[in-house]
């Protein structure tokens, strides 16, 4: 009986089942996630060290294994690996079981830690007891639903890394980034602040930069930094600098890659162990619109409930100072006012018709607001109390759009959901790469063969192929400079460069010249 071939190239080997050494190393993954599930069902383990050891170490094994067989010797580049046939990797049915299973470990670590095993009071049980010598090792307390979560995450992305670089090992550019964000997520947002923690000192991530780190201003946060003496001063201090002086100057030489796919561990996550589904991202006309509207959407929410969360903390003690809450108030308004109308006098060219509308339209919203709210007396700003404000967004976009939809829709949406639609981070260093930065993706029309495997793998549904057809440089605010577009073109055409800002965006195409180019070749002829 003759077998069915799923493959549509025309030359190459049909995609083959995984082999017996990959399904050896599943099987060695899979057995560290029953340790887990096991753990999560309340089995009391005789060694808690020796068991979240094993557990840990057969999952990173396994993923290593199944990397080394998969990637080495064979011949370095990109191979598509049958990534449309696969049920995994196609929205077929173990994605949607996969989907689901992530949505709903979110919900429980969100909003249910008690089924996790988190206890008030008295020594914790289930999966997250497994998880107390390791916490007791390095921040000296009981673990927390938190830091199982983040021992989970950094182990992805280590394990993920290792298999993503041997993936890319064809490209020094991948290689080095994939280091970077492994040794943030390791040494900056994981080790770092727990070890702050056993220090007694505030809990902080250096690497976790405001909006994105939407409670660096929280009433209760400003308090651990300012009781804290020197130390938590410097913390609030670069905090501060990070936002104003340090992420634009990277920003305007390097683009919002510095950030989304160097440093972020969101990113970082999306990049190693969400880099099976990138090609899932919508590259619809439709989807882009959306995108801009509901990333901008999510930074004006964050900018308002920052304000409001600042003014409520200064509150009536503090007139005796000079930051008082009139003058934080309006020194917020004036700021926002001199950083719109120098966008509108100077960048107004580089707009599109409903991004200028969207801007005025925001920007006339949250001063009507401030206003209507100082002159009739009523000190809520923004109409609700800033803790009712944090906490709407700590659910609706800080766990539900982050957490929730942004990793466990990664089989359904693709790897990049948080960052492209929700990420208010995401948003303000796409407005300085799109207006300011120097960086840009440079195309040679005359090499592109229309393959499409730049569209196909870029994460954030722009359509690269469209633009490497004309000759056309790409500068998108939603690009965050991943450089898998230039990974994967077999013919060189894509080149991540920060050149100078004359002629950077460039709609000439290459293919075909401008009128008087051609005129004067046909002349010559």
């Amino acid at each position: 009986m003759s077998k069915i071939e799923h493959n549509m190239s025309m030359t190459g080997d049909t995609p083959a089942s995984i082999s017996t050494t990959q399904k050896i190393a599943s099987a060695l993954g899979l057995l560290g996630l029953f340790i887990l599930v096991l753990a999560l069902a309340n089995v009391n383990f005789p060694n808690k060290t020796l068991f979240l050891s094993l557990s840990l170490g057969l999952i990173a094994v396994g993923t290593i294994v199944f990397a080394n067989d998969a990637y080495r010797g064979k011949h370095a580049g990109i191979k598509n690996d049958g990534v449309w046939f696969k049920s995994l990797t196609n929205r077929g049915l173990w994605a949607w079981f996969l989907g689901i299973g992530l949505t709903l470990f979110y919900i429980v670590l969100y909003w249910f830690p008690e089924y996790l095993g988190l206890r008030s009071e008295g020594e914790n049980t289930g999966i997250i007891s497994l998880f107390d010598p390791l916490s007791k090792l390095i921040n000296g307390a009981p673990a927390s639903q938190w830091f199982v979560y983040g021992t989970l995450y950094t182990l992805a992305i280590l394990a993920f890394g290792y298999k993503f670089i041997l993936k890319y090992r064809h490209n020094n550019y991948e290689i080095l980034r994939t280091f970077s964000v492994m040794f943030f997520q390791l040494g900056f947002a994981f080790l770092i602040p727990e070890i702050l923690i056993r220090l007694n000192q505030p809990y902080f991530n250096p690497a976790n930069l405001w909006p994105l780190n939407y409670d660096l201003f929280a009433g209760y946060k400003l308090d651990e930094f300012f009781s804290a003496g020197t130390v938590g001063l410097l913390m609030f201090a670069f905090g501060i600098i990070s936002i104003f002086v340090i992420s634009p100057i990277l920003t305007y030489k390097y683009g919002k890659r510095w950030y989304c796919s160097w440093v972020c561990g969101c990113g970082g996550l999306a990049e190693t162990a969400g880099d099976p589904y990138r090609h899932l991202s919508d590259k619809s006309q439709f989807a882009w619109k959306v995108e801009r509207w509901v990333i901008h959407s999510v930074l004006v929410f964050v900018v308002v409930m920052t304000i409001a969360v600042v003014y409520s903390f200064l509150g009536d003690d503090s007139k005796t100072t000079w930051l008082t809450q009139d003058v934080f108030l309006w020194g917020s308004g004036g700021f926002l006012t001199l950083f719109f109308a120098l966008v509108m006098i100077f960048k107004r060219q580089e707009l599109a018709k409903d991004a200028k509308y969207g801007a005025i339209g925001y920007f006339v919203v949250i001063m009507a607001i401030i206003g209507i709210n100082y002159f009739s007396g009523n000190y809520k700003i923004f109409f609700f109390e800033g803790y009712q404000l944090r906490q709407w967004y700590g659910f609706l976009i800080g766990a539900a759009f982050s957490g929730v939809i942004g990793v466990g829709f990664y089989p359904i949406f693709g790897n990049r959901v948080w960052c492209r639609f929700g990420c208010p981070m995401a948003a303000v260093l796409g407005m300085q790469q799109r207006l300011f930065s120097k960086f840009r993706i440079t195309t040679n029309g005359g090499q592109c063969i229309s393959c499409g495997n730049c569209s196909t793998y870029c994460e954030m549904g722009i359509d690269v192929r469209a633009y490497a057809q004309k000759g056309e440089n790409i500068i998108r605010s939603s690009c965050v400079g991943c450089g898998i577009c230039s990974a994967v073109c077999p013919r060189g055409v894509l080149k991540l460069e920060n050149g100078s800002r004359d002629n950077r965006i460039n709609s000439e195409e290459v293919l075909l010249g401008n009128d008087v180019d051609l005129m004067d070749f046909l002349n010559q002829k």
